[in-house]
């Protein structure tokens, strides 16, 4: 990523574009979701627009990634550090279905859970795994997929939140 702010909302662009495409949206099933207009969210994927934290977290909602992931990418937050984005990889993996991705990410965030709590590291009023795929809506974070359950009577359907 560019360290141009010019190249950066271009780069941010991209990834949303990229992301769209990995969840097999258009243009404007993802404006519908995300609450933006057509017009804007074509701005932003061109890298015309700076579009807000706010409109951010609502793109990211509707594309099923972190608020953060999208945040790093315009510059507003730092990279962590050391933990890569495991994820992001699986959502964006177009090989397999959503319920697929869903149950590998579901599994990887129970071990990430299970080995943290192992070692005692979860902090005070915290969740249980770190990062930003693992916070909780309410603290102004969007997770990387949806919580995701069973339904009861349904084989092999996830149902989510």
């Amino acid at each position: 990523m560019s360290t141009d702010p010019k190249d950066r909302w271009l780069d941010l662009g991209s990834f949303i574009r990229e992301q769209r495409g990995s969840a097999r949206l258009s243009l404007r099933r993802l404006s519908e979701l995300a609450g933006i207009s057509n017009p804007y969210l074509s701005q932003i994927e061109r890298g015309l627009r700076r579009p807000s934290a706010e409109i951010l977290q609502q793109i990211a909602k509707a594309l099923r990634i972190s608020a953060e992931t999208l945040y790093v990418q315009a510059g507003i937050l730092e990279a962590p550090a050391g933990s890569p984005d495991l994820t992001r990889a699986i959502m964006a993996d177009q090989t397999i279905s959503e319920e697929q991705k869903q149950a590998l990410v579901r599994i990887y965030l129970s071990f990430r859970r299970e080995h943290e709590d192992e070692r005692g590291e979860q902090g005070p009023g915290t969740a249980p795994v770190a990062g930003p795929t693992a916070r909780a809506a309410g603290a102004g974070a969007v997770p990387g997929p949806p919580a995701a359950t069973e339904t009861p009577g349904a084989t092999g359907r996830v149902a989510t939140a």
